[in-house]
């Protein structure tokens, strides 16, 4: 963390734009702060394009007034309703809002606004680190106010809240999402206080739509470690709340001395593996979402032990209501999920056996372009803790992937449709719309993916005719 004076703190705020908003703060007689997290993300050197600055007065006129003075390249955007302004500026984006005091009904997160000052503004701060503010009118330019200590918390790596976190978290409950978001993101460790402030506020979170939880969930998938996020949210009770099939897959039963690994952590270890290789979110969501199914289709069978039978096909099948509960989009970001999860035990068993030929084209036709996050998926999936079996796997992949790139470039499977079409046989044998042709169609599909012939037109064609023959259909052309 650096630890800057307030001469290093004006090099800081050096750039023009600053200068800009400084003058027009003094011009017009208001006193001007950068507040947040471009601050707390400069004393953490981290890179950040969301400024913040706080007027004690009128944010937008502040805003029209800045706008005026930086000319032709400036676009300012006022939200009257909200009493904040934005100005676009060579790339940089500048929200302005004036200082306010807030207070709340106990049935709501959004809470009735007063003008403040700049000591009201950073009590209605979330957590310390967030409530650091430098100002930038000239007499002061560059002046830190950390009224809690906030930079303190940043050495020490602790998320605290600048108040009584229990009024903080009653009144917005939102903001327990973001403590254990802002935890995850950067790394931190939550407060005790504040941390038992959480468990003890966790059923307020039922007056949050579902579309900011799921904003916060994303940023907690998007983390280094997302682990970390998910471990604190179930420590607090909130993931029962929010997430109940995921808290289903915890504990481990034992039955005759053989137990089944505890797939709630597995699931946890699985994202972590794929999160340093990815920054896609919905692959993290398969991730995620791999194993749901097992806790439903967990079984004991004697000589087998526990078992868990089609949970891939049944944890496809549940992620549509998964995204319609949580409000995440119902497109192709969903299918694509729903997609991995059907299909990520099929590497595993392919890797498991002697890798095919024809288990191989199989899978790559299915896969389609999400081949390359399938095997990522797949890898990721591999959490023995027995090394020789951990290697096997992870060589076998090796193999499966050489032949998927041997195959897809000799065969030309992947996304390929039947080189004879539908049309193409009804009017070989005079047929309108019926089972045949799709049976015809379905054996052409078979013998090409089990490399009885090549995908070829002219080799499809003609093992259609011997199909056809054995079926009793006659040709009515040529």
């Amino acid at each position: 963390m650096l630890e800057l004076t307030t001469e290093e703190l004006k090099q800081y705020f050096d750039g023009d734009i600053f200068k800009q908003i400084s003058a027009t703060a003094d011009e017009l007689g208001l006193e001007c702060y950068v507040v947040g997290g471009y601050v707390r993300d400069l004393f953490l050197q981290r890179h950040s394009e969301d400024i913040d600055v706080v007027v004690v007065g009128s944010g937008i006129t502040m805003a029209k007034a800045l706008g005026k003075r930086l000319g032709r390249g400036a676009n300012v955007s006022v939200f009257k309703n909200f009493g904040t302004a934005q100005v676009k500026y060579r790339g940089m984006e500048v929200e302005f809002v004036g200082a306010r005091k807030e207070s709340y009904s106990h049935d709501s997160r959004k809470p009735v606004v007063e003008d403040g000052t700049l000591e009201d503004d950073q009590n209605r701060r979330d957590f310390t680190i967030n409530a650091l503010a430098v100002c930038l009118n000239a007499a002061r330019y560059g002046e830190l106010v950390d009224p809690f200590d906030g930079i303190a918390d940043l050495k020490e790596r602790v998320i605290r809240t600048p108040l009584d976190p229990d009024v903080t978290f009653s009144d917005d409950p939102l903001r327990m999402m973001r403590c254990i978001r802002f935890a995850t993101q950067l790394n931190f460790y939550i407060d005790d206080e504040t941390f038992e402030a959480l468990e003890r506020n966790r059923e307020r979170i039922g007056i949050i739509s579902r579309e900011r939880i799921a904003d916060e969930l994303n940023k907690i998938i998007l983390s280094p470690v997302p682990s970390k996020g998910f471990i604190d949210l179930d420590r607090s009770g909130l993931l029962e709340l929010i997430f109940p099939e995921l808290v289903a897959l915890q504990g481990v039963e034992t039955r005759n001395g053989r137990g089944h690994k505890d797939n709630f952590y597995h699931t946890l270890e699985v994202l972590d593996n794929i999160s340093r290789k990815t920054d896609n979110l919905w692959l993290r969501w398969a991730a995620l979402l791999h194993d749901i199914a097992k806790p439903q289709t967990k079984r004991w069978e004697p000589k087998a032990g526990w078992t868990f039978h089609n949970h891939n096909f049944i944890g496809a099948k549940m992620v549509p209501d998964i995204f319609r509960k949580m409000k995440l989009p119902m497109n192709e970001k969903m299918k694509y999920v729903q997609k991995l999860v059907g299909l990520h035990m099929r590497p595993i068993v392919i890797a498991d056996e002697e890798v095919t030929d024809s288990a191989v084209r199989r899978l790559l036709f299915e896969a389609g372009d999400d081949i390359e996050d399938l095997m990522t998926l797949c890898e990721a999936d591999i959490t023995s803790k027995n090394r020789e079996r951990k290697e096997r796997f992870l060589n076998n992949f090796q193999l499966v992937r050489c032949k998927l790139k041997d195959l897809e470039e000799r065969d030309r499977i992947r996304n390929f449709q039947p080189p004879v079409s539908g049309e193409e046989i009804m009017e070989t044998f005079g047929l309108s719309p019926c089972r045949e042709i799709g049976s015809l169609k379905s054996a052409i599909k078979d013998a090409i993916l089990d490399g009885v012939i090549p995908n070829e037109h002219d080799a499809a064609y003609a093992f259609m005719l011997q199909r056809a023959e054995k079926m009793g259909l006659k040709r009515t052309n040529g």
